[in-house]
């Protein structure tokens, strides 16, 4: 038994991924105490970051808070704005001109116990001239702040609180820059700069060294590898294989450009709006000083510049003269997410398309899984990645359901594109079991049962039923006994809507605040 102590964790790479990682390992393992774990980040001065999409979900609200990071600072620093969901615009059907449809993914915990009211109150509207009350706007107020252009909060609401659950939509390069002092000022970790020429392997199989162009070898007991989709430690040196998901989720490329706004005071959307198009989507994320634009869409069905023309139409005037950039996107995961004195993070160790904001969220949640149960010798090792691969694994296969969604249960059939993502042979066995389920009754937190689920009950209800999933309520109506208390909470909900959008500032005019006064201290 290997009761060697694991002194030195070198991370390769820097980006959001690799501070995050930083920060939740240095944060964990008091790498500033005299007997702490030594964490480094070596850094290339050459490679910028990828930031594909800006958008976050609540839980980087908790890991900033965890972190010691102060909300003024984050929002001021890197240009953020708040998020309270997405705005899913031509998703359900084929699009109408001038006559766009949409539903929100909000952030809010809605009231569970009132979907089934919500179907029955929906299937007696079918025949009816009168139309019922979108889900979100029947279970939540924040469907209804999000469509007034409103702040998730007061300018007197102390940091990291908010009268409705919120994220951000951020600059993504500034962010790793916010994430580098914390990590290196608060939580000690070393910051190196050179480039990772070479890896060097033990008789044992594991990683020993890294071999840099300007500060030689570099030895450590544990390595991150954030080094994007190059991966050159977990799959250049140690041959872990990439499990290709590009038969489920087709979208492989995205063109992105930046937009300032028309003027200092144009309205800022406290959500991300989604835009389906012919093959694929656009994000329109609104920050502080301009909007981030791009374009996600299988290049299989569209080529490069018909997919940057469909993005300069979507933006319009603004965009003329304006460069764009295009980021290939590899779809999957790797074979194993920890192997041997290595795990991957980030880039490295999957990526899907920027739908709900996957990747900074993946990214989030693994390495704090990591640094959470990080082993203090080398022979919990393999004990610990076997229980870490399992659940990060699962993780993804549940985002990977969870995006596929948004896709196969859409009416959509304008291009072959939407007909191939309706196709059952393209949907996962686990995500086409739940939805034959669910057409006779809704989900329930018993489909949901590991805490591993990066997307839960909660989610899958905003874009079923935002989407009209066809649940016949009907089989079950005997059941639903709670009629009028059902009625009495949609009626609280919809008087709490309208007193929230009375007393809430617009999203700009929120950040507006918090640059000149900044957020109250808890």
């Amino acid at each position: 038994m290997n009761t060697q102590a694991i002194k030195k964790i070198v991370i390769v790479g820097g980006g959001t991924a690799g501070w995050l990682a930083a920060n939740h390992l240095a944060k964990n393992i008091t790498s500033k105490q005299p007997d702490g774990v030594e964490v480094m980040l070596i850094e290339s001065p050459n490679i910028p970051t990828i930031g594909v999409g800006e958008g976050t979900v609540p839980l980087m609200r908790q890991s900033l808070q965890a972190l010691g990071i102060s909300e003024t600072e984050f929002i001021t620093e890197c240009d953020a704005t708040f998020k309270q969901g997405i705005k899913f615009v031509n998703w359900q059907n084929n699009p109408i001109v001038d006559k766009p449809e949409y539903y929100h993914h909000a952030f809010d915990y809605p009231n569970l116990a009132l979907t089934p009211y919500w179907l029955l109150h929906k299937s007696k509207h079918k025949n009816s001239h009168e139309s019922a009350t979108s889900f979100a706007d029947a279970v939540t107020i924040q469907a209804k702040i999000c469509d007034a252009g409103l702040a998730p909060k007061l300018i007197t609401t102390p940091e990291y609180q908010g009268l409705t659950a919120y994220a951000y939509h951020l600059d993504a390069g500034k962010f790793a820059t916010i994430l580098t002092r914390n990590a290196v000022e608060k939580l000690g970790v070393q910051h190196l700069r050179a480039e990772v020429r070479s890896v060097n392997l033990a008789d044992n199989g594991e990683i020993k060294s890294l071999n840099t162009d300007t500060l030689g070898e570099i030895e450590a007991d544990f390595f991150v590898d954030c080094t994007g989709f190059k991966a050159l430690l977990i799959g250049d040196a140690l041959k872990v294989d990439f499990v290709d998901k590009s038969d489920v989720l087709f979208a492989d490329h995205a063109v992105t450009i930046q937009i300032p706004y028309d003027n200092e005071n144009a309205e800022i959307p406290s959500y991300t709006i989604s835009t389906a198009l012919e093959c694929g989507w656009v994000w329109d994320i609104g920050l502080k000083q301009r909007r981030g634009i791009g374009h996600v869409y299988s290049s299989k069905y569209i080529s490069h510049d018909q997919a940057e023309a469909q993005l300069r139409a979507y933006v319009g005037k603004a965009a003329d003269g304006v460069n764009s950039r295009l980021i290939a996107m590899k779809i999957g995961y790797r074979e194993k997410f920890w192997h041997k004195n290595c795990v991957a993070l980030g880039l490295a160790q999957g990526f899907v398309e920027p739908l709900e904001a996957t990747g900074l969220l993946v990214f989030d949640v693994t390495a704090k899984m990591l640094a959470e149960q990080f082993p203090s010798t080398k022979a919990e090792m393999p004990l610990v990645a076997q229980q870490f691969n399992k659940n990060v694994r699962k993780s993804w296969d549940n985002v990977i359901d969870f995006v596929k969604l948004h896709y196969c249960i859409s009416q959509r059939n304008d291009s072959q594109f939407w007909l191939d993502n309706r196709d059952p042979n393209s949907i996962p066995e686990t995500l086409k079991e739940q939805l034959e389920r669910w057409k006779f009754q809704p989900p329930t937190q018993y489909d949901f049962a590991s805490r591993f689920e990066i997307f839960n009950l909660e989610n899958y209800l905003y874009v079923l039923y935002g989407m009209n999933y066809p649940t016949d309520i009907s089989l079950i109506a005997s059941r639903l006994t709670n009629i009028d208390n059902a009625q009495q909470e949609f009626t609280h909900i919809a008087e709490q809507a309208e007193l929230a959008t009375s007393r809430l500032p617009t999203n700009r005019a929120l950040i507006e605040k918090i640059h000149q006064y900044g957020l109250q201290k808890n």
